[in-house]
């Protein structure tokens, strides 16, 4: 039985990246083997030594093509690649190695609320300001564009009168951790065996 390779890309404090290294821990088709972070003093770098997970911590120069990104990612024999709260644009090198092979997730209900500077509490204080009913997350796989990929899956939770920045992000935040292991799950076994095909 062949073993897919997940890597998983963060720039913030990381607890995506600790709920899907726990959710995949006892499965034996699918091994976290490396957490890449763009951001030397992220907490998810503590998280990553925590899990015993491998790790790199790179800058926009290792990001181009050929570049210590590239040779990292085929040095563990990477298949998939997982966005966990990662706040740079994807390269189209990265784009093309990897086509339909990384998805990302987003704190909204896209196309609301997506694009550049669009993560985290600027997203939940939009969508409180415009008095928005509901909000939610969307899995979705990764283009060229900031949160324009395809839409994989979305769920919803509602906003009432009493909602704030920080508890529509707590609501938000269930969301990402109860659905976004799940999703990839079922992206992966779907996939099997053609993501081995590189």
């Amino acid at each position: 039985m062949k073993t897919i390779n997940l890597t998983l890309f963060a720039s913030g404090s990381g607890t995506n990246v600790e709920n899907i290294a726990n959710y995949f821990a006892k499965n034996p088709q699918i091994n976290i083997s490396c957490v890449l972070c763009n951001k030397p003093d992220a907490y998810v770098i503590e998280r990553a030594k925590k899990l015993k997970l491998d790790f790199l911590v790179f800058n926009k120069a290792d990001f181009q093509k050929n570049g210590k990104v590239e040779c990292y990612l085929l040095e563990k024999n990477v298949n998939f690649i997982i966005l966990a709260g990662f706040l740079w644009l994807i390269p189209e090198w990265l784009i093309e190695k990897y086509p339909n092979k990384i998805v990302n997730i987003h704190p909204a209900l896209l196309p609301k609320y997506g694009g550049k500077g669009m993560y985290g509490d600027n997203v939940h204080k939009a969508v409180l300001e415009n008095k928005e009913k509901e909000t939610g997350i969307s899995i979705h796989y990764v283009n060229k564009n900031y949160d324009e990929g395809d839409i994989i899956f979305q769920a919803k939770t509602t906003i009432d009168e009493t909602d704030n920045i920080e508890s529509i992000a707590q609501k938000v935040h269930e969301l990402e951790y109860k659905f976004y292991p799940q999703v990839i799950e079922n992206i992966l076994l779907t996939l099997l065996p053609n993501i081995f095909v590189l």
